[in-house]
């Protein structure tokens, strides 16, 4: 190889290395624990609520209303919901403020979400540790770890009455009324 006269290829050359035991990755290599599946268990109401956000189509082209539901894992029972026209850790705030006064100031002991930019928020966090409610996630990028909020969506989403697109923010807020 000195004189520049090679006999093989750059990878059969590394395959020959790899088999002789001779070529390895010389860099630390960071490892890291696997994330535990959470497990949502309630024996009773107002133990366990799971929260998400979903995309309501709106009027114009491309752009959407945001539904933000909690639910009671125990009863099914949606808590509370509210449609904006946009997705902040500020309204998530409020939202979990909101589901609380909607409960009659029972708060839960677990809520429960995906790893969502405003259910991961700086002003979620801190609203549910100063309220001493534990919060718990779903593994990054595993949609199945909160199977009780996304099974009311798609049961939602999937009612012959559920519209292809809303009118108006109030117009969505009215079909949810009901």
């Amino acid at each position: 190889m000195d004189e520049g006269t090679y006999l093989c290829s750059v990878s059969t050359m590394y395959r020959l290395l790899r088999e002789r035991g001779q070529s390895r990755e010389r860099r630390a290599q960071a490892t890291h624990p696997p994330k535990t599946k959470p497990e949502l268990v309630a024996y009773a109401p107002n133990q366990v609520w799971s929260w998400d956000i979903t995309k309501l189509r709106d009027p114009g082209p491309g752009t959407f209303f945001d539904l933000y539901v909690m639910i009671d894992i125990y009863s099914r029972y949606v808590v509370h919901w509210e449609v904006h026209t946009r997705e902040s850790g500020q309204i998530a705030e409020q939202f979990i403020e909101n589901s609380i006064a909607a409960n009659g100031q029972i708060a839960t002991e677990v809520i429960h979400s995906d790893r969502g930019t405003a259910m991961t928020s700086q002003s979620v966090a801190e609203l549910l540790s100063a309220l001493g409610i534990t919060k718990s996630h779903s593994r990054p990028k595993t949609s199945n770890d909160n199977p009780y909020s996304e099974a009311h969506f798609k049961m939602l989403k999937y009612c012959p009455a559920f519209p292809d697109r809303f009118g108006s923010i109030q117009d969505a807020r009215r079909f949810f009324q009901y």
